[in-house]
């Protein structure tokens, strides 16, 4: 890898690793080697570091790459001017920084034709440099020598060699730095409204922003995010200042030495250059960076929801129903087997206007009987709890052979993205004959089952979870939760035998193709029965199966080490472990006292290490395990079903649905999510709300205001047991 040296350097540095662990992940990187295999399989070669670090190695890594690229073009277009010196070369080599690159560029870089060039064309840059040198006597007398062709007067002189001073401060570093460091120190943002907008519906969601003003340094991710998206939908404008007149000043002194004529001269050309040009630059600049740091916190709030939100406990392999519910347009009720496939499916309409209960009640009894069903997911919107109400009640009268309840069991589920993944062509593939409603209420049924399994399906932005992820870069924000959905999938582990193409392509090393060359091969020649096998998949070769192999388990498989997170190249110390105890790898697995007996010590070699023989043996002791939590039911408050309902002091259960950097959203079952704002997360200062609360979790909280106008809920969770 070109730059491995100084990128190693540089990236130790930043990230406080030992040069020797990010030199080696930059290796695997460039090898072709996925962040989960490497965290997971080449700890020896890392140091033991985990996915978060090698994410940080590998982010910083594209940003290195795209400053070297442009470094290349800085390079080719100063030497194609003539104007490229040995020193410049070396201070371009040496840096690393964009911002610095792009202030030596700067000079230098093709722009459009500005009044300084101009001047330069009409022959009044030794004008100006008479000028800076502040020595001429008379520089309205001196100006006279370039009265000629297009000037006219020596005040035209004049004006055109203060537009060349004016763009020489502006692009010169230190005066750049000086700027850049009073608006790091000292810039405020300012948001005011458009007066033609202020009394306008669209406007009213940004009345906190009509007239805002804060340190810059200071201004959360929400608010800066909330105040630019006004600013583009022509509510707000939104500036970031600082003092002009000391700035100004402070610029002189760079460059005005005493009183004169000369001096005037120069004094006005550094003020019109910071006013027009150097200010203009740097707020850009920092709007720039403050707008790329409120992306990253948004980003980051988004990911780590999306990550609780893919690991939610699932239910497992159950015959379960789902169910869309409505008012109007009836239930939309599906019956899935326990590998989620559709058995039958129905509308039921239970509620009003058409009221079809004791129907309703005698079909869904009916469905429960038929398909065996053993558990039954309701989506969270519309007529959410009247549906869970009425099914309840149906469940409570199924009759029992052993009279102690049908044990069906009852789970709300969020259907956020549920209808995008209705309309989208990958559930126009998988069910072509059916309709977008029934595809949403089996996508119900199967959030229940795996959440994980299911939800890789949807464009994660379509899932309701975030802050404002429709304003923050795109490009970011997709490899951000592409590489958190890749590496919550493998951290789970996925059934080579029943997994989607789509649960397939996250795997390490798969993506699309191999994933659907899979799921066809699977097709072709039956259910999978060795990890081996993976290798006549059309196409997976030696480098994608190393990647994939360890995160793809096949239950029930001859070898049980196909159905562990064992890597197979590993194989061969567990059958030498075996063969040294006198027993075979199953009877390591089921016997606690002859893994006892291993010494993992004497089975270090050149390539596996304590790390991955820690590894071993943590996964012989559990084989495949699941690392999510189990499933929980969830009863909202029966007394409450209207915000009309609530009233300050009320205590209550909710769930958590959503998660950003200034709370917490929970659902009390009023069809209006309330705030538990930061500040009421806990007893104790909370300087992020995910140290203090999952997605999805059940909690109890405390009504503290209640705004029906403007259809807002603030609660609390302090002094609350869940």
């Amino acid at each position: 890898m070109e730059h491995l040296k100084i990128f190693t350097q540089l990236i130790a540095n930043e990230l406080h690793l030992s040069d020797h662990a990010v030199e080696n992940t930059l290796k695997l990187l460039d090898e072709g080697c996925t962040i989960p295999f490497i965290s997971r399989y080449r700890k020896e070669r890392t140091g033991g570091l985990d996915e978060v670090q090698i994410t940080s190695i590998s982010n910083r890594l594209a940003v290195l790459q795209e400053i070297a690229k442009r470094k290349d073009t800085v390079v080719k277009t100063i030497t194609e001017l003539g104007k490229m010196t040995a020193d410049l070369e070396k201070r371009i080599n040496d840096c690393w920084e964009s911002t610095v690159l792009e202030d030596i560029y700067l000079p230098y870089k093709p722009k459009r034709r500005t009044r300084a060039q101009i001047a330069r064309e009409q022959g009044l840059e030794p004008l100006a440099q008479l000028l800076l040198l502040q020595r001429e006597p008379s520089p309205q007398q001196a100006a006279m020598r370039f009265v000629c062709g297009d000037i006219i007067d020596a005040k035209q002189a004049l004006q055109g060699a203060q537009d060349i001073i004016a763009e020489q401060v502006s692009e010169d570093e230190r005066s750049r730095n000086q700027v850049r460091a009073a608006f790091r120190r000292e810039a405020f943002i300012v948001s005011k409204v458009v007066k033609a907008k202020k009394d306008t519906d669209e406007a009213a969601k940004y009345s906190d922003y009509f007239d805002w003003e804060e340190p810059l340094k200071r201004c959360s991710s929400h608010r800066l995010l909330a105040m630019r998206r006004g600013e583009s939908e022509g509510i707000l404008r939104v500036s970031i200042t600082i003092d002009d007149d000391d700035a100004v000043q402070r610029l002189q002194r760079n460059y005005v030495r005493g009183n004169g004529a000369c001096q005037r001269l120069v004094a006005e050309a550094v003020e019109d250059g910071y006013k027009r040009l150097l200010c203009p630059s740097i707020e850009t600049e920092f709007s720039n960076l403050s707008k790329e740091r409120a992306d990253e916190e948004a980003i980051k709030v988004f990911t780590e929801n999306l990550r609780q939100l893919l690991l939610g406990a699932p239910l497992g392999q159950k015959r379960v129903m789902g169910i869309d519910p409505g008012f109007r347009t009836g239930c939309k009720v599906v019956c899935l087997d326990a590998q989620g496939n559709l058995l039958h499916h129905e509308a039921i309409f239970p509620h009003p206007p058409i009221n079809h209960r004791a129907q309703a009640t005698v079909h869904l009894q009916q469905m429960i009987a038929d398909y065996h069903i053993e558990a039954i997911a309701i989506g969270n919107g519309t007529a959410s709890r009247e549906t869970k109400s009425f099914v309840e009640d149906c469940i409570q009268s199924l009759p029992s052979p052993t009279g102690e309840g049908s044990g069906v069991r009852l789970f709300v589920v969020s259907e956020d993205g549920a209808s995008v993944y209705s309309a989208s062509a990958t559930a126009r593939e998988e069910f072509p004959d059916e309709d977008v409603t029934v595809r949403g209420a089996v996508s119900i049924g199967r959030r229940l089952m795996d959440p994980l399994a299911e939800l890789v399906k949807i464009d994660p932005k379509s899932i309701g979870v975030g802050q404002y992820q429709h304003d923050v870069d795109q490009t970011k924000l997709k490899h951000s939760l592409d590489q958190t959905v890749e590496s919550c999938v493998n951290q789970v582990g996925v059934n080579l035998n029943t997994a989607s193409q789509h649960l397939l392509m996250y795997v390490s090393g798969l993506g699309p193709v191999l994933a659907k060359n899979i799921v066809e091969y699977r097709k072709e020649n039956g259910a999978f029965t060795s990890r081996s096998q993976l290798k006549k998949v059309p196409r997976l070769g030696p480098a994608a199966f190393q990647q994939c192999a360890g995160f793809l388990r096949i239950p029930g498989a001859k070898n049980p080490l196909d159905n562990s997170a064992v890597h197979p190249e590993s194989y061969g110390v567990v059958e030498l472990m075996a063969k040294d105890h006198h027993c075979s790898v199953d009877d390591l697995i089921n016997n606690k006292e002859k893994r006892s007996e291993i010494d993992i010590r004497h089975y270090v070699t050149d390539t596996i290490g304590l790390p991955t023989l820690t590894d071993i043996m943590k996964e012989l002791e559990k084989p495949g395990r699941d690392p999510r939590q189990q499933i929980e039911e969830f009863e909202f408050d029966a007394s409450v079903q209207t915000m009309e309902d609530l009233h300050e002091g009320m205590e209550l259960p909710g769930i958590v649905t959503n998660i950003t950097n200034f709370g917490a959203f929970v659902d009390i079952g009023v069809h209006q999510d309330g705030l538990v704002h930061i500040s009421q997360l806990a007893d104790k200062y909370v300087s992020d709300p995910t140290q203090v609360v999952r997605l999805h979790q059940h909690v109890r909280v405390r009504v503290i205001e209640v705004d029906l106008r403007r259809h807002r809920i603030s609660l609390s969770m302090k002094g609350m047991t869940k």
